[in-house]
């Protein structure tokens, strides 16, 4: 096996602890074609879908592949923005904020980015660009409170993944779960009183963990 080494490195920069931020994905665009290339690669995910092979193999090709991506297509449709996928956009938002903050409070020796499980932008890319800029301490932090095999155990697969082909690989630190953490239930708690506040006339709030 040939690995891959990280190009252009400048030994005598600082060190760096990057924080990568990442979620689930989404398609390149609301179309038919965009959707069965994104659907192929999550739903043949082990992970997602944990039936023999070869038998999902078969139902995901011959049946899925031609039904789900025109209907998916046209449910994105309605969900696109100017700026594209929701997913997408409030992801590279909530990483721009978490970036100022701890910039704000460390400095310009954290890095922080995003990369999504399916689609782009990958992690192999993204966790390149941050070694090059001198990370070699590495925490990251799947958007899902609550684990699960299907996302959190998905995601470290993928970036368990991507470090078996490198030659050089950072401290790693893999957050599983923080559904429980304290300052987040607060954080949560605070925001929902504050839309219960704000819409007086609603009679029924939902809340989803999903």
């Amino acid at each position: 096996m040939k690995y891959c080494a990280t190009k252009k490195v400048n030994h005598s920069q600082n060190s760096k602890i990057g924080v990568l931020i990442s979620n689930l994905g989404t398609p390149q665009a609301p179309t038919k074609s965009a959707l069965k290339v994104y659907l192929k690669e999550f739903l043949s995910d082990p992970r997602v879908v944990e039936i023999p092979r070869l038998l999902w193999w078969l139902i995901l090709n011959v049946v899925i592949l031609n039904i789900r991506p025109r209907r998916s297509a046209r449910a994105y449709q309605t969900v696109w923005t100017e700026q594209g996928s929701p997913l997408l956009v409030n992801t590279q938002q909530q990483a721009v904020k978490v970036r100022e903050q701890l910039q704000a409070k460390y400095g310009d020796d954290i890095v922080v980015e995003f990369a999504m499980r399916y689609g782009q932008p990958a992690f192999g890319d993204v966790v390149d660009s941050m070694m090059k800029k001198g990370v070699d301490k590495l925490v990251v932090l799947p958007l899902y409170p609550q684990y699960s095999a299907s996302t959190t155990g998905s995601t470290f697969d993928a970036l368990a993944a991507d470090f078996c082909q490198r030659r050089r690989i950072p401290e790693l630190r893999f957050i599983t779960h923080y559904h429980d953490f304290p300052p987040y239930i607060k954080a949560i708690g605070d925001k929902i009183t504050q839309h219960w506040l704000d819409n007086k006339q609603a009679q029924l709030l939902i809340f989803s963990y999903h």
